[in-house]
C-alpha cells in the first residue's frame, strides 16, 4: 500500500462509513486547497479534520468560533514591550500548518474576516507588516447548516476561498452498530499515527502538478465553467476553475493514474462547485448539490 493509501486507510478507521468523502478531503489538502466540512452537529465532522491532522502529521491547532470572537483572536495582536520598549506581535493560532476553524459560521463577519488573507495568500498583515504563514498551510473548518440557530451566513468571498464543501450525513446501520459498540472516539484518535509528514506532503502536492491534463480535458473543464455562467446566477470563478482542475488531478493520484479523465473531473465538480453555484430568481445555494448535477448533464463529456 502507497504511503497515501494507508493515509486514507488511517482516516477510514476513525471516520467509519464514509470512504467517499474521506478520500475527498484528502484530494483537497494535497490539492493545496481549504477544506469546508458542513453538517449537522454530531455526525463526526471534527473527528474527521482530527483525523486528518494528525494522519497528515502536522503542527495543528483547534479554534472555536464564537459569536464573541474577534479577528485578533485569529492572527494575533501587537503588544508594547516595555523592556525593548516596542510593539511586540504575538502570533495567534493561525500561524500553523493545519487550523481546525469549529463552527466557523458561529462567529461573526467580521472574525471570518480574519481569515480571508491567510486563506489566499497564506500570510497575515498586522500593523503594516506581513507574517508568513508555515507552510504547509491549511484551513479545515467545520460549519453546521445556515438555518440553525445562532449561525451567520459565510459571504461568497470567503466560500470561494475553500476549494471544496464536504458533507458527511449520517452512518450507514452498519458503521453505525460499531459506533454504538465501539463508543468514543478520542482513544482511537490519540493512538492514531502519522502516515505521512510535512515532507513528504509537499512532495505529494508537487507529484498533482505533475498528473497530466489534455487539451480536450481542459476543454471539457472550461465548458463546465463557462455554462455554469451561463446557467446561474452566480457560476464558478476562475479560482474555482483552477481548483477544479487541481482537485481533479489529485483525485487522479490517488486512484493511481497518471493523466485526468472526465470522470475523475465528475467526481471532484459536486463539492468544488456545490457551494459556489447560485441559482436564477434568488434561489440561493442550498441545493448546490443539485445544480451541480444539473450541470454535469447540461455539458458533453468529450470522447
Amino acid at each position: 500500500m502507497s504511503r497515501l493509501g494507508a493515509a486514507v486507510a488511517a482516516v477510514e478507521r476513525v471516520v467509519l462509513g464514509k470512504p467517499g468523502q474521506i478520500r475527498l478531503c484528502l484530494a483537497c489538502l494535497l490539492a493545496r486547497g481549504h477544506l469546508l466540512i458542513e453538517d449537522v452537529p454530531g455526525v463526526g465532522k471534527t473527528t474527521l479534520a482530527h483525523a486528518l491532522a494528525r494522519v497528515l502529521g502536522l503542527e495543528w491547532r483547534r479554534l472555536q468560533f464564537t459569536s464573541d470572537l474577534l479577528p485578533a483572536d485569529v492572527i494575533g495582536v501587537s503588544v508594547f514591550d516595555r523592556v525593548s520598549q516596542q510593539f511586540q506581535f504575538r502570533p495567534g493560532p493561525v500561524f500553523t500548518q493545519l487550523l481546525l476553524a469549529d463552527e466557523i459560521n458561529r462567529a461573526s463577519p467580521k472574525a471570518q474576516s480574519a481569515l480571508l488573507e491567510a486563506m489566499e495568500e497564506r500570510q497575515v498583515s498586522v500593523d503594516g507588516m506581513t507574517h508568513p504563514l508555515p507552510e504547509p498551510f491549511f484551513v479545515v473548518a467545520t460549519q453546521n447548516p445556515h438555518e440553525q440557530l445562532g449561525t451567520f451566513g459565510l459571504p461568497e468571498s470567503q466560500l470561494d476561498r475553500f476549494l471544496m464543501r464536504v458533507s458527511l450525513g449520517y452512518p450507514d446501520p452498519a458503521s453505525e452498530r460499531v459506533l454504538l459498540l465501539a463508543g468514543e472516539r478520542h482513544e482511537l484518535l490519540e493512538a492514531t499515527g502519522a502516515a505521512l509528514g510535512p515532507a513528504e506532503l509537499l512532495a505529494a502536492q508537487r507529484a498533482v502538478r505533475a498528473v497530466y491534463v489534455s487539451a480536450p480535458l481542459l476543454d471539457y473543464v472550461q465548458a463546465l465553467v463557462a455554462r455554469s455562467r451561463q446557467q446561474f446566477q452566480l457560476g464558478l470563478s476562475p479560482r474555482a476553475a483552477q481548483g477544479l482542475v487541481r482537485a481533479a488531478q489529485a483525485w487522479a493520484l490517488l486512484a493511481g493514474e497518471r493523466a485526468v479523465l472526465p470522470e475523475h473531473v465528475q467526481a471532484v465538480l459536486p463539492p468544488v462547485a456545490a457551494h459556489r453555484l447560485e441559482q436564477r430568481n434568488g434561489g440561493g445555494t442550498a441545493d448546490g448539490a443539485r445544480l451541480a448535477d444539473e450541470l454535469l448533464a447540461a455539458v458533453a463529456v468529450p470522447l
